[in-house]
């Protein structure tokens, strides 16, 4: 089969208009286009007719792996950015997923990034001219990267009095990020520092706001808002944010004659200001050889000297000035079917947590544990050794079992600990709940689940395709009454190998049982229409 490609296209702020010719003929070119919908909507006119993947937001990872799987099947694809791709877009993350199946693109699928209008760039023209000096982008959303690590780049370039422009600067739960950060900003610049707000730039609800840095909390600030923070030169004027370059200091802008002629704007007595402070340093090569540049570090210690007459001290092991630790995530449970913890056993999970992990309990029958550690393999060898069972999370499935009376209707065990086995913690295209009750009675309530079995009377009943959440909520279709024991596992196996293989990204179970109609021989019927409840929440 030939490889396929997987064009990865910043189409920019929305409006075809700002849209390159190139992003446009890739889309076209295309089998497939992948996306977060918001974004499908907005290049809606170029995809018609195409195989489209539509995902919500947090779903980044299952579009690059979509698109990768398609591509490896030989199409072509594009998965879609607004803004630049390759700025807080999808452009890494495709790689990273490449990477994790052992890629070399000359081996295999070819990918094209195509680059686009991003938002500093976008919002910075209907501000006016603020980005026209040293600028740096922030994203202030801590759910992937740790805030105080954020603090510290916020506070790096407050001082350093680069333009700043905020990304994702606020949503529905994170309203604390831009307070902290206005304060860190406070301590460094004057409040009436310049302060640009662009919502949807170039889109249909396009809103600008000028203010200063003082004021911006007073203004709405949302997930589709740029904040661009300007330098200690920026101003307004006749309604524009503008930054000057610094041609002032050797131009005479009202004037049509220099005072400096072409070959004099470049010598040293012209740039006091400059590294060699404006002295003419004659340097005999021969005697005293050009030294090696030095990095930024050792120039700010030789200032440093300069001024203090002190060398800095520097530790024995010098460390980094931050190292970000991964975030390790987990699954832990008793067991498939047993329900009872020790105190000694949740003393050592809590161990083994520390003081900044975190656990919460799920529906699930199981707890969710969150830590940093550069160890993960370490941690989960301990536990298991204490007699806990480890299961990954994520969009895998997991095996929910009864306790079978405490073990005392026993038959139904060996079937679900083989599920477990075989199916516990695989990867499919949305976490998916596999329930198995140990008898008709059903007390854990299989036939809710993305997949029941109930064992009853030797044999098994299996429902498939639940939906547990909204108003038109149902149980699992039951497909099959009295399956024999030795056809169970080698069902379900086969059952799961087709959601995996034809699942779209975030698909649930219900919804790929409904659209493909038939799986290994079970099916889909339509579920009878909910009964209408108005306003069910009042």
């Amino acid at each position: 089969m030939t490889a396929g490609k997987i064009f990865v296209v910043g189409f920019g702020p929305g409006d075809e208009a700002h849209m390159t010719h190139r992003a446009k003929e890739a889309i076209v070119d295309s089998d497939s286009v992948i996306g977060y919908k918001t974004y499908m909507d907005l290049v809606s006119h170029l995809i018609q007719g195409k195989e489209l993947v539509r995902t919500g937001m947090t779903e980044e990872v299952s579009r690059a792996q979509e698109a990768v799987k398609q591509a490896e099947n030989g199409k072509k694809v594009s998965v879609i950015s607004s803004g630049d791709a390759g700025l807080y877009g999808m452009a890494g993350l495709v790689y990273e997923v490449l990477i994790e199946k052992g890629w070399k693109e000359d081996e295999g699928i070819s990918v094209e990034i195509i680059p686009g209008v991003s938002a500093i760039n976008s919002c910075a023209s209907l501000l006016g001219a603020p980005v026209m000096h040293d600028a740096c982008t922030i994203s202030l959303s801590d759910h992937l990267t740790p805030w105080e690590l954020i603090m510290t780049r916020v506070e790096a370039a407050a001082k350093a009095d680069f333009i700043i422009a905020l990304y994702n600067p606020k949503s529905g739960k994170r309203t604390r990020q831009i307070e902290e950060t206005q304060r860190i900003l406070l301590e460094h610049r004057d409040p009436k520092t310049p302060v640009g707000l662009v919502k949807s730039a170039f889109r249909e609800r396009q809103h600008i706001v000028m203010t200063d840095l003082e004021h911006m909390l007073e203004y709405e600030i949302g997930m589709l808002t740029t904040v661009i923070i300007g330098n200690n030169s920026t101003f307004y004027y006749d309604g524009k944010m503008i930054t000057p370059r610094g041609y002032q200091r050797k131009y005479t802008l009202g004037e049509e004659k220099q005072p400096l002629k072409p070959a004099q704007r470049l010598k040293r007595e012209a740039e006091p200001w400059a590294m060699h402070g404006g002295k003419d340093e004659k340097v005999d090569s021969s005697v005293n050889p050009k030294p090696s540049p030095m990095n930024s570090v050792e120039l700010a210690e030789e200032a440093l000297f300069a001024v203090t007459g002190e060398a800095p001290e520097k530790p024995a092991n010098e460390s980094p000035i931050f190292k970000q630790t991964a975030v390790f995530e987990f699954a832990v449970s008793p067991g498939v079917w047993n329900k009872k913890v020790n105190a000694k056993q949740l003393a050592f999970l809590a161990e083994v947590i520390g003081e900044k992990g975190e656990v919460s309990y799920t529906t699930s029958h199981y707890l969710q544990v969150s830590l940093e550690t550069d160890e993960p393999q370490t941690i989960t060898r301990k536990l298991e050794q204490d007699g806990w069972l480890i299961s990954p999370v994520g969009d895998v499935i997991h095996v929910k079992a009864c306790d079978f009376c405490d073990g005392e209707k026993k038959d139904g065990i060996p079937y679900a600990e083989e599920l477990q086995d075989k199916l516990g913690g695989l990867k499919v295209p949305k976490v998916m709940n596999i329930g198995f009750n140990g008898c008709g009675m059903a007390c854990y309530g299989a036939v809710t689940d993305d997949i029941g079995i109930i064992y009853r009377r030797g044999a098994f009943d299996l429902f498939l395709g639940a939906k547990t959440t909204g108003r038109n909520a149902h149980t699992g279709q039951p497909v099959a009454e009295g399956l024999s024991p030795d056809k169970l596992v080698e069902t379900m196996v086969n059952v799961i190998e087709e959601y995996r293989e034809k699942g779209l990204p975030n698909e649930r179970f219900h919804k790929f049982f409904k659209r493909i109609q038939n799986i290994q021989g079970f099916q889909y019927q339509e579920m009878p229409e909910p009964v209408k409840v108005d306003n069910p929440c009042e």
